[in-house]
């Protein structure tokens, strides 16, 4: 008897797809922000970066600061949001922090296709590559004169709230068992422990 066998084609990425766009070097902000899409992507000097899908804990962890800073945006009249929200911090330069706060709901910086700036912004580690939230945003936030930027490391389990004195961020660390506190804005007080711990 004869048998049939199926059809089998190797498959191939649709590269004809990605030559719609630009190459690395040459995206426009224009280019960027006409992306239409729910991924993180960041947007630096006429590059993309494409950032991983955050993990469980990840959200757990970003779902927990959320709400304290609901609370916080509560109390003083202002807004907050979470990523995939953009924040152009100066011509050529794009970045989706995982939380962005103003204080006031009506700051003109709030615009509806990105931020232009924010009073308060907060990352959560990347395991793919910490150096990008621990040094280039920590240089990138400051240079855009954020500020206060929150970054959460699960790896070390420490909350380190970094507050802007002059050009550069002065440092505070705080680990299990502490409580985070804002230098700008003293009712934003967060207990580490829960917040890693979030489910």
């Amino acid at each position: 008897m004869l048998e049939i066998q199926p059809y089998v084609t190797t498959a191939e990425p649709a590269w004809d797809i990605a030559r719609l766009f630009p190459d690395q070097g040459d995206w426009s902000e224009a280019d960027y922000l006409a992306l239409d899409t729910n991924h993180l992507i960041e947007y630096s000097h006429g590059n993309i970066e494409v950032l991983p899908m955050p993990s469980d804990r990840h959200q757990a962890i970003v779902g927990s600061l959320f709400g304290s800073l609901s609370e916080l945006a509560r109390s003083v009249g202002g807004v907050n949001r979470v990523a995939p929200l953009r924040i152009r911090l100066w011509p050529g330069k794009i970045r989706e922090p995982d939380l962005l706060f103003l204080a006031s709901a009506s700051d003109p910086r709030r615009q509806n296709q990105f931020w232009s700036g924010a009073d308060l912004v907060v990352e959560v580690v990347s395991p793919d590559d910490p150096e990008r939230d621990l040094m280039t945003k920590r240089r990138e936030y400051a240079q855009a004169g954020i500020p206060e930027y929150w970054i959460v490391d699960p790896r070390t389990e420490t909350i380190l709230v970094l507050s802007l004195a002059g050009a550069s961020y002065r440092e505070r660390r705080y680990g299990r068992g502490e409580q985070a506190l804002s230098v700008a804005f003293p009712a934003l007080v967060v207990d580490v422990s829960a917040a890693l711990d979030a489910i």
